[in-house]
C-alpha cells in the first residue's frame, strides 16, 4: 500500500478500471468561498492518490475531468453532496454516476445517528481512523506525512464498506431508494452553489 502525490493532476495510467473512491480537501466548508486544495483518488487496489491544486490554480486538469465525467466508471464518496460540489465549482464538471456510503448508512444504520467515517469504518470493517488532521490547514505550500495519511485515510476504505453497505440495504429491501438518492446527489449540489444549500425546496413552507 502506498500513496502518492501529485501537483494539479493525475497521471495518465495512474488508476485501473472500475470504481474509484473519491474526497476532497479544502479551506472551509463553502465550496463557493473555500478554495479545493486536495483531491484524493483511489481505484480500491491498495494505493491511494493525492492531487493538490495550488493557490491560483487553473484546476485544469484534464485526467480527473474525464474521471469524474466518464459514465462508466462509478465514483464513491462519504458525504458525496460537499465533495460534488467542490468538484463542480473548482474544475466545471458535474461528477456523476455516484455512490455516497453516508446516505447508504442513514438508509440502514437507523439504530444510530453516528454516521461519520471514523464510526462506519470501525462498526463495519473493525479498523481504526484517526481523524486528528480534519481542520488542519490544507492549503499550506508543503503538506505534512500525517496530513497526507489522514487524506489517504478518507478514501482507502470506501470500496470495502460499499460492499457491506450493500449487501445491507439489499436485505433492508432499500437499494433502489438508494439509488434514487445516488442519483439525485449531482442536483442536490447544483442546489447548493446556486443559493439553496439550507432550504428544503421539497417541504411546504
Amino acid at each position: 500500500m502506498s500513496i502518492y502525490f501529485h501537483e494539479e493532476d493525475l497521471p495518465e495510467g495512474a488508476l485501473g478500471p472500475g470504481a474509484v473512491a473519491v474526497d476532497t480537501e479544502t479551506m472551509g466548508l463553502n465550496p463557493l468561498r473555500d478554495r479545493l486544495c486536495v483531491v484524493q483518488i483511489s481505484d480500491g487496489s491498495g494505493d491511494e492518490h493525492l492531487v493538490r491544486f495550488k493557490p491560483g490554480s487553473a484546476y485544469d486538469a484534464p485526467v480527473l475531468k474525464a474521471i469524474f465525467t466518464d459514465p462508466n466508471r462509478l465514483k464513491i464518496f462519504h458525504f458525496g453532496r460537499f465533495d460534488i460540489a467542490s468538484i463542480q465549482h473548482a474544475l466545471g464538471v458535474v461528477t456523476a454516476p455516484v455512490y455516497c456510503t453516508k446516505i447508504a448508512s442513514k438508509l440502514v444504520r437507523t439504530y444510530t445517528d453516528r454516521h461519520g467515517l471514523k464510526e462506519l469504518v470501525r462498526e463495519l470493517l473493525g479498523q481504526d481512523v484517526s481523524k486528528q488532521q480534519q481542520s488542519s490547514d490544507w492549503g499550506a505550500a508543503d503538506l505534512s506525512d500525517a496530513q497526507r495519511d489522514y487524506a489517504a485515510s478518507d478514501v482507502r476504505f470506501l470500496h470495502a464498506m460499499k460492499e457491506v453497505l450493500d449487501a445491507r440495504l439489499a436485505r433492508e429491501g432499500r437499494t433502489g431508494l438508494a439509488q434514487a438518492c445516488f442519483d439525485f446527489l449531482p442536483t442536490r449540489a447544483a442546489l447548493d452553489l446556486a443559493g439553496w444549500p439550507e432550504t428544503d425546496i421539497f417541504a411546504h413552507t
